[in-house]
């Protein structure tokens, strides 16, 4: 079900701009959906439409988005009728989305102002590029306490470790995601980002990170810990199909079994680990 709210009108008629849509999937956060929206309303570059699809929360996250999209008619509201998770949401708003350009957000980030300018003038003008994401300052309940930058021209190597590109940065050519399938929705765990990104590169699709941090993300610096075994045990099988199409076997192997690893380990040590990526403590300088 589509829920189309009126509200003010922006008139773009006379904008040479390339459509973007905004897609976004919210499960219960009412707490910070608003501050997400806004974000994204407030951004420098509004030549976009923002497609939110609601999964079924059962606080009051809709009711938060219906009132910012009474507010801006660039917010287009969707509702799953039941929890679906979170790639057959993204799938139903990018079938709604008309844009060139397909950003993601999530209802707990930050956007930076310039994000999405920056992010469209870099792929108009670097047709080698699928997609860009950015680097982002890492906050909780207590504010910014960490800087993650991502590696700035991803190779298929790269992604032996971790995934070199944050989701929620993200900006996508439309046509390649179609190429591709758009997110795989079956046995995934809470991968499907993971798995997107190793499928586009598996099928010549490439992507970049600027280096500036366009995004404030929000992750509890001791969530990695709470993840569930059966996510960690889904992630060795999305890395070792992942690899396998990237071709980096045999050196993939001990990154297959890394996730396993992690489960069986303290979660002292699986915390030092996992924050050893990340520059604790430090603020992105001010330019």
């Amino acid at each position: 079900m589509e829920q189309r709210i009126q509200g003010r009108m922006t008139d773009n008629t006379n904008n040479t701009s390339p459509l973007v849509s905004v897609i976004m999937g919210v499960y219960n956060c009412e707490t910070t959906v608003e501050d997400s929206i806004n974000s994204i309303l407030n951004q420098s570059f509004d030549n976009l439409e923002f497609i939110i699809c609601d999964d079924a929360s059962s606080d009051k996250t809709l009711e938060t988005v219906l009132r910012c999209a009474q507010k801006d008619t660039r917010v287009r509201v969707l509702r799953n009728q039941m929890n679906s998770g979170l790639a057959p949401t993204l799938n139903k708003c990018i079938e709604y989305a008309r844009g060139t350009y397909l950003a993601r957000m999530d209802g707990d980030d930050i956007s930076k102002k310039e994000r999405i300018q920056k992010q469209v003038d870099f792929l108009e003008t670097h047709q080698a590029y699928a997609f860009c994401g950015t680097s982002a300052e890492l906050f909780d309940d207590t504010g910014v306490w960490g800087l993650r930058r991502c590696i700035e021209r991803p190779k298929p190597k790269d992604f032996l470790s971790v995934s070199p590109f944050i989701h929620p940065s993200t900006m996508f050519r439309k046509e390649a995601l179609l190429n591709v399938g758009l997110y795989k929705t079956k046995n995934v765990g809470r991968s499907e980002d993971y798995e997107l990104f190793m499928r586009l590169y598996a099928k010549g699709f490439i992507g970049y990170n600027f280096q500036d941090f366009l995004l404030i993300y929000r992750e509890d610096r001791n969530g990695f810990i709470k993840r569930k075994a059966k996510y960690l045990f889904t992630e060795a099988k999305i890395r070792f199909e992942g690899f396998k199409a990237l071709h980096l076997f045999p050196r993939a192997l001990p990154y297959v079994m890394r996730p396993i690893i992690l489960a069986l380990l303290p979660s002292r040590f699986r915390t030092f680990l996992h924050k050893s990526k990340y520059k604790i403590g430090e603020k992105p300088s001010k330019s």
